[in-house]
């Protein structure tokens, strides 16, 4: 057994009647051997950062079910999107013809505006800035 320091504790009544009363429900056999597993136990739950650690079973089984189902609805939906796109992008590539050069010129700004943006992107605002450069590139001289 371990060298251990006698002090004073400080309980109200009620507390100690209650410590009492479900020491032994842990296993414990002593006050004092429950009042160190409730402190190890609150020491160890500051020190990991981590509350899923101190979550009971159930409520974790849960989240991670609830969890599990986002995700499959995510991908679900993210496929689902990616074969939309693909196909408005297989209508466009069959109608208009566009030279390699100029693919790799518009994937480069797409990036760019994108990373820029942080993804946020309204097609009433990429309208009328390309508008603006088609109203800026007049060709036509005084």
């Amino acid at each position: 057994m371990s060298q251990k320091e006698k002090f004073a504790l400080y309980l109200t009544p009620d507390m100690k009647a209650r410590l009492k009363r479900r020491y032994t429900e842990d296993g414990s056999r002593s006050l004092t051997g429950f009042i160190e597993n409730a402190i190890n136990f609150y020491l160890d739950y500051l020190s990991s950062n981590n509350a899923g650690m101190f979550l009971p079973a159930s409520v974790q089984s849960y989240l991670d079910g609830r969890l599990d189902q986002l995700e499959k609805r995510v991908s679900s939906l993210l496929f689902k999107q990616a074969v939309e796109l693909d196909q408005g992008v297989s209508v466009l590539a069959d109608c208009v013809h566009l030279d390699e050069e100029y693919l790799r010129k518009k994937h480069a700004e797409s990036v760019a505006r994108v990373k820029k943006l942080n993804g946020h992107l309204q097609l009433e605002k990429m309208a009328k800035r390309a508008q603006e450069q088609r109203d800026g590139d007049d060709g036509w001289q005084d």
